[in-house]
């Protein structure tokens, strides 16, 4: 038996990350919910107030999570080596993303962790208190996942909201993957590798004629939502940006003989 469940190798690799937090007893209570539950990852992005002598108060017993809280001032930096990223969101978009609940987001987690051969964690992204994930947020997502309420009255606290979410990964730590085949190890490609191959695409859809940004602004975002849904590993990426790779270098040849050809009309 597992004396302290923080030493699970599964949960030790979730993190949990607070964006923008404006109340910091909230950050103190998060923590306390993560070490009820075996977590101890805690990310902070911009909080209006930390460190906090409320939020100590607050985490009641769990001020080694808050000590150990890694303090960062973007997203970026926050989920760069992520395999898998979940924003929790309530929220219905103009452009949907893939969508979980918190028990299938508690089980996706754990079986990815389970059949990697990788030390890449997996992030759960919780917005600001008032207004909660932003676009910009979300497209750092693979999934957005909701927790099912009343639809009369469906908003809780962000503490709570991360208590259920820590909840249900604990009561998944046991799940096996049934989605991955056999001897399939290939890892997944990180946040910051993903973020490398988007910019590659953006400009690479540019260079090809395909893409003005000027009239299809939304088209980034949705190749977002594809991509992420697909969940590319490493491996996958670098075969997707070697053909992106050899586009470019096709398309400026064709430039090229183009500007000869119209030289020698001229």
């Amino acid at each position: 038996m597992i004396e302290d469940y923080r030493s699970h190798p599964n949960l030790a690799k979730i993190k949990i990350v607070l964006i923008e937090t404006s109340h910091p007893g909230n950050i103190g209570a998060v923590a306390r919910a993560m070490k009820n539950m075996g977590l101890s990852q805690l990310v902070l992005i911009n909080p209006k107030e930390f460190p906090s002598q409320v939020a100590s108060a607050r985490a009641s017993g769990a001020a080694d999570v808050l000590d150990s809280a890694l303090k960062v001032d973007s997203l970026e930096a926050a989920v760069a080596d992520c395999q898998l990223v979940i924003g929790a969101s309530a929220r219905m978009r103009k452009v949907s993303w893939p969508q979980l609940d918190v028990r299938q987001t508690a089980n996706l987690a754990m079986e990815t962790l389970s059949a990697r051969d990788t030390s890449a964690p997996v992030a759960i992204l919780f917005g600001r208190e008032d207004s909660g994930l932003s676009n910009a947020a979300m497209d750092k997502c693979h999934y957005l996942a909701h927790i099912p309420t009343n639809p009369t009255y469906c908003s809780l606290n962000i503490a709570a909201a991360v208590q259920v979410f820590v909840y249900e990964l604990l009561m998944a730590t046991e799940i096996k993957s049934v989605h991955q085949a056999e001897g399939y190890r290939h890892q997944l490609a990180s946040g910051e590798r993903m973020e490398g191959f988007y910019e590659h695409l953006y400009q690479a859809l540019q260079d090809i004629e395909f893409l003005d940004p000027a009239k299809n602004a939304r088209f980034m975002r949705r190749m977002r939502r594809l991509f992420n849904r697909s969940q590319l590993d490493i491996k996958e990426v670098d075969i997707l940006r070697g053909v992106l790779t050899a586009a470019q270098r096709q398309a400026e040849q064709l430039r090229r003989l183009k500007k000869e050809n119209d030289a020698e009309t001229n």
